[in-house]
């Protein structure tokens, strides 16, 4: 699934709930290589705005990535 904004991200994590938590920080880690790798591009380009979306993506997935490997 690409993420493309905040809410692509949420619905990307609740579609991973019913993994395991291993599976789950693959997943994540996929996806926030994906993103970092978007981010780069929008400030290749300059694209203040996809910047801005993408860092509020890449901190969802964070966040999340963050409470799995307390548990």
């Amino acid at each position: 699934m690409k993420i493309n904004n905040p809410t692509d991200a949420e619905n990307f994590i609740a579609g991973l709930r019913e993994k395991s938590p291993k599976s789950q920080l693959i997943h994540l880690t996929k996806a926030i290589e994906s993103l970092e790798l978007d981010q780069m591009y929008y400030e290749q380009k300059g694209s203040e705005r996809g910047q801005i979306r993408t860092a509020s993506c890449l901190g969802i997935l964070n966040a999340h990535y963050a409470a799995l490997q307390k548990n």
